[in-house]
């Protein structure tokens, strides 16, 4: 594919991710809305998905805080790609969030600066830099991109630390779901999706979590996804918080490769009522 196209479908790619709700996501909330009792709770959902709707239709984005680009890269066998074809996807992502528009977030100047702040907003949306890109292979003979909008909120509120297994599954969910309970309760933006990556390191963790957002699926859980969804559910926080039967629409977990070791590294991210915001493309 040509550099030209590829920037093309990268930009279109990106407003679909900030702008979209999948089908199944559909699906999701209006199941949530069923099961929900609390009249307010109930009102709540039936407006995010009222706003997906018409964000869909607008193009425009599902919320204010339009997030930061993250980039997943499968290549298929005898596939390749090129320091040029990267080259392109990163112009993609800057055409994309100069269209949606991005929300301009990017800071200025040195390390110093861009940690207090001080170097200034970069008023371009295009100058807001993608996370490092994730590149895995795959049996596919295909070359797929997707694009996810990570927000500040599940940043602030997400947790990435170790647990102790004592050799049990349930030791590592219950410390999930401790996690995931006083996350979702201090976002505020719920019902959330709660995405949950474990691995060797941190780094790893972090990996899974992100993978575990791209390949998620709301329609047909895991007995461990599924567990967790229910008692979180049961902390009667609600849409918004305003307490109800819906705290969290659904899990997507990632295990990876496991280690001989008494811990565990476990990332967490309570994706906020909007997120996975995420869409992909075969370049």
């Amino acid at each position: 594919m040509k550099y030209n196209e590829i920037v093309e479908k990268v930009a279109e790619t990106l407003v679909t991710a900030g702008s979209t709700f999948s089908k199944d996501k559909i699906l999701a909330y209006k199941r949530a809305i069923e099961m929900e009792r609390n009249p307010q709770s109930k009102w709540v959902m039936e407006q995010i998905v009222e706003n997906a709707l018409v964000a869909a239709k607008n193009r425009s984005p599902l919320c204010d805080d339009t997030g930061i680009p993250h980039l997943y890269l499968e290549v298929g066998k005898n596939r390749a790609v090129s320091s040029e074809d990267i080259a392109a996807i990163y112009e993609g992502v800057r055409k994309g969030l100069r269209t949606l528009p991005g929300r301009p977030m990017a800071i200025m100047g040195d390390d110093e600066q861009r940690i207090d702040q001080s170097g200034g907003l970069n008023p371009d949306p295009g100058g807001l830099a993608p996370a490092p890109i994730q590149i895995r292979t795959v049996e596919e003979n295909v070359v797929r991109l997707y694009v996810l909008m990570e927000g500040g909120g599940p940043a602030i509120r997400g947790k990435d630390y170790r647990v102790f297994h004592k050799h049990s599954v349930d030791t590592v969910m219950d410390e999930i779901v401790t996690w995931a309970v006083e996350a979702v309760a201090q976002l505020g933006c719920s019902p959330c999706t709660l995405a949950v990556g474990i691995g060797r390191s941190h780094y790893e963790a972090a990996a899974m979590a992100m993978e575990a957002q791209v390949h998620g699926s709301y329609g047909n859980p895991s007995k461990i996804e599924k567990e967790i969804t229910e008692r979180v559910n049961k902390a009667n926080i609600g849409a918004l918080g305003l307490k109800g039967d819906i705290s969290v629409i659904g899990t997507f977990v990632k295990v990876g490769p496991q280690r001989a070791s008494g811990v565990r590294i476990v990332c967490l991210r309570p994706c906020c009522c909007f997120e996975p915001r995420v869409a992909s493309v075969e370049l």
